[in-house]
């Protein structure tokens, strides 16, 4: 079936979430020349004849929300973003529209990797480690204004070392210090690259700070199912979950086989069975109105997100249908 005419079906089915059952369904960042076609025209981006990527990487995030009432932006982890970012993604969507948004490594890396784009500060320690008052002060201020179209704030923590914490219950009491001194009002979540830290003193802490897990598919964790055995669906304020790449394989192999991202290179059959499960657990448990949840897929997880969510909602409310 021809993509465009799917992203066309999809609008009102992802709204109905949204708008029914306060479930957030999107994709982990929007920039994808690869999607033209199928979600973006590409003609729109065209300058005397030839594509031009700064217009397209500028505005197409209005295409995307004409269709999506959420995605996941990813730019944040890597810096903390200025106000006039910011303000300039907030301008190209309409009200009803949330932004998660990942939170800058500044604030959840705790000693900074021998690589060379950290510079000087390779290899030392972080002094902004969970530093709350860094995080409010250059982070969520520049938020505030636009409250209504945040989602969910992201708290991705890479794999510890035993140079980091010899002992995971160490990271914990760090991480309820941490959320105890933020500001509340806020949706926060917490996604974790040890798979020893699924702990049930992990989730207890989470739990008492009204903070989600973010079950994640990610190469070296265990699937969602397995961390959804750990950890019920309904053990939490809402429910989160990010499904990035197949267990086992890397971001490197998923780029080399799969950009530029415009089709299904391989199903991954574990998680649409635990995303079509979350799904299906949302639109039942109507005693979960309050706090939205927020689900994100990545182009590496199967090669193009598009198709996969489409793939899943259609199974899921033509279950409903049939």
């Amino acid at each position: 079936m021809c993509m465009l005419f799917r992203c066309r079906k999809l609008k009102p089915l992802l709204d109905a979430l949204a708008d029914d059952h306060q479930i957030y369904l999107g994709t982990s960042s929007w920039k994808y020349e690869g999607w033209c076609g199928m979600l973006y025209d590409e003609e729109r981006y065209l300058w005397k004849g030839t594509f031009s990527k700064a217009s397209f990487e500028r505005s197409c995030l209005q295409e995307y929300a004409a269709c999506f009432s959420t995605v996941c932006v990813d730019a944040t982890y890597y810096r903390f973003p200025k106000p006039e970012y910011i303000e300039g993604l907030m301008a190209q969507v309409s009200e009803g529209f949330k932004f998660s948004f990942k939170v800058p490594d500044e604030i959840t890396i705790k000693n900074f990797p021998e690589v060379k784009s950290f510079g000087d500060r390779a290899g030392k320690a972080n002094d902004g480690f969970l530093n709350a008052l860094t995080l409010e002060y250059l982070f969520l201020r520049y938020l505030e204004p636009f409250r209504s179209k945040v989602g969910m704030l992201i708290f991705e923590f890479s794999h510890f070392s035993k140079e980091d914490y010899e002992h995971g219950q160490d990271f914990v009491a760090e991480l309820d210090q941490f959320f105890s001194d933020l500001p509340k009002g806020w949706q926060y979540g917490v996604e974790v690259r040890n798979q020893n830290l699924l702990h049930p003193e992990y989730f207890a802490t989470l739990k008492r700070h009204g903070v989600a897990h973010i079950y994640n598919q990610w190469t070296h964790m265990p699937p969602v199912n397995e961390q959804m055995a750990l950890h019920g669906l309904h053990e939490g304020d809402f429910v989160a979950a990010r499904y990035l790449l197949k267990p086992h394989h890397n971001r490197h192999w998923a780029e080399e086989k799969m950009a530029p991202y415009h089709r299904i290179y391989e199903v991954d059959v574990n998680a649409r069975e635990s995303l079509t499960a979350i799904l299906r657990h949302l639109i039942c448990a109507e005693e979960r109105a309050g706090k939205p949840s927020f689900l994100y897929i990545g182009n590496q997880l199967e090669g193009n997100a598009l198709h996969t969510i489409a793939d899943v909602l259609e199974r899921v409310l033509g279950d409903r249908e049939a």
